[in-house]
């Protein structure tokens, strides 16, 4: 069973891409956890874009919660599980449409991911999953899912969603190209 699958089976929200690469399921998936293979020029616009009203806030000596933080990215995940032969997965819990994202950090995520609910709350997966084609090529995938707990969490996230899924879509397919780069030029 894909860790998708175990982590997240039920979900109201799904994009996945792909791409093909000369490089081996090991390789890709390796790449993925390169220091620095997640970050995009166009993904860190996209963030500064989406926390300035949070950080504009601290700007001006209001409250906020990410004025001390770094911006969003992959070391927000929880990882949640690893086969370098065939996928990777990383978790969300969160209010993503707040503008601090409502992150919850969970102590022991492999255990405590799958069984966590709380009202007014979404749940994501981020699934990258690498399949040798009979041509000799792979397949990199990725997947991400989002499970809303209730109906106030899907009244909240839903137009978030369409708000963010043309831009999530596009660091998506920056974020495959720029992995097949790594894998394919390192021969990792």
């Amino acid at each position: 069973m894909q860790f998708i699958e175990h982590y997240l089976p039920a979900f109201q929200f799904r994009e996945q891409h792909f791409i093909i690469a000369d490089a081996s399921p090991r390789q890709l998936l390796e790449a993925v956890l390169l220091p620095g293979a997640t970050e995009d020029p166009w993904a860190k616009r996209f963030i500064r874009l989406r926390e300035l009203p949070d950080r504009a806030l601290g700007w001006m000596g209001a409250k906020s919660s990410l004025q001390h933080r770094p911006a969003f990215g992959l070391d927000d995940f929880m990882h949640l599980g690893a086969d370098m032969e065939r996928e990777l997965a990383f978790g969300l819990v969160g209010r993503f449409w707040q503008r601090d994202y409502g992150l919850v950090r969970l102590a022991a995520p492999q255990a405590e991911f799958a069984p966590y609910l709380e009202p007014n709350l979404a749940k994501l997966v981020l699934n990258f999953s690498a399949e040798m084609l009979p041509s000799g090529r792979t397949r990199l995938m990725t997947e991400t899912r989002v499970y809303c707990s209730d109906a106030q969490a899907l009244y909240r996230f839903t137009p978030y969603w369409w708000l963010i899924r043309p831009v999530s879509g596009l660091i998506r397919r920056r974020l495959l190209a720029r992995i097949r780069g790594l894998a394919e030029a390192r021969g990792i």
